[in-house]
């Protein structure tokens, strides 16, 4: 199969479209067929100590076998954990636990695009921000793959959104630096995930089913709605990641493993 490989000693350069063994089922873990595979700034550059590794923790693919009460041909979605390889290949083993059923009104591209920033958001918010309804929320990088969705989760919740500058119950900040110094002052309760900082929570997204089972029923009633900001197909993905990180995008990137029809 085709796989992605971010090869020693890192680096975007370093990237390389190689052809290994498909992964074989064990227990626990589902043997998915990749459809699209999302991105994520800066990932090439997290520590590591096993490359070669296969970037990419966000895919929407077909489970490809039964497997722990999953069934062949079934349509799924995940964040899969980092302590392994990524998923930007045809096919990956995942964590069952991890696996939710696909968004019915999403095509696999779109729905790749979600997992990480819906996650992010919902923990952001719901978890360690503990929104309430009818509080006001300031999101720093609204145009960004994190900060769009939570200004969505936000206003379905029943926040009231308010701009720089205006004092809010809760900040959740997705961009650091001056958006954060900015706004951090004049906010009851601040989280972050770009750093730590001196009061200021910050936390590092987790995987988790049942939160991706909420976000399927958001998209399906229309309350939620991801953005994309561009999609390559996998033998692009020096380019995809370029753009990743370049300034000015809005929403996610994703990688294209399998064509596929409109809906």
């Amino acid at each position: 199969m085709r796989a992605l490989r971010l090869h020693p000693p890192g680096g975007i350069e370093n990237l390389r479209l190689d052809e290994v063994e498909p992964p074989q089922p064990r227990p626990g873990l589902a043997l998915v067929r990749v459809h699209a595979a999302a991105i994520t700034r800066d990932e090439l550059t997290w520590p590591t100590d096993r490359l070669p590794a296969i970037p990419s923790h966000e895919l929407s693919g077909v489970v490809v076998d039964d497997s722990d009460g999953l069934s062949a041909g079934e349509e799924v979605f995940a964040l899969t954990p980092f302590d392994r390889d990524g998923v930007a290949a045809d096919f990956a083993l995942v964590p069952v636990e991890a696996l939710a059923p696909k968004p019915r009104s999403l095509r696999h591209v779109q729905a790749a695009a979600v997992p990480m920033p819906w996650l992010t958001a919902w923990q952001g918010l719901m978890v360690h921000g503990r929104l309430r309804p009818g509080e006001r929320v300031r999101v720093t990088g609204g145009h960004g793959g994190v900060g769009h969705l939570a200004m969505q989760l936000a206003r379905s919740r029943g926040a009231a959104l308010v701009d720089e500058g205006e004092p809010c119950d809760l900040l959740f900040d997705t961009a650091g630096g001056d958006a954060l110094a900015r706004s951090a002052s004049r906010a009851g309760r601040v989280v972050t995930i770009t750093a730590e900082t001196p009061g200021a929570r910050y936390f590092v997204v987790e995987p988790n089913r049942e939160q991706l089972l909420e976000v399927t029923r958001l998209v399906d009633t229309g309350e939620l709605r991801p953005e994309i900001d561009s999609i390559f197909p996998l033998a692009e993905a020096r380019q995809a990641f370029v753009r990743s990180a370049a300034r000015g995008k809005h929403g996610k990137v994703v990688l294209r493993v399998v064509d596929e029809q409109p809906l």
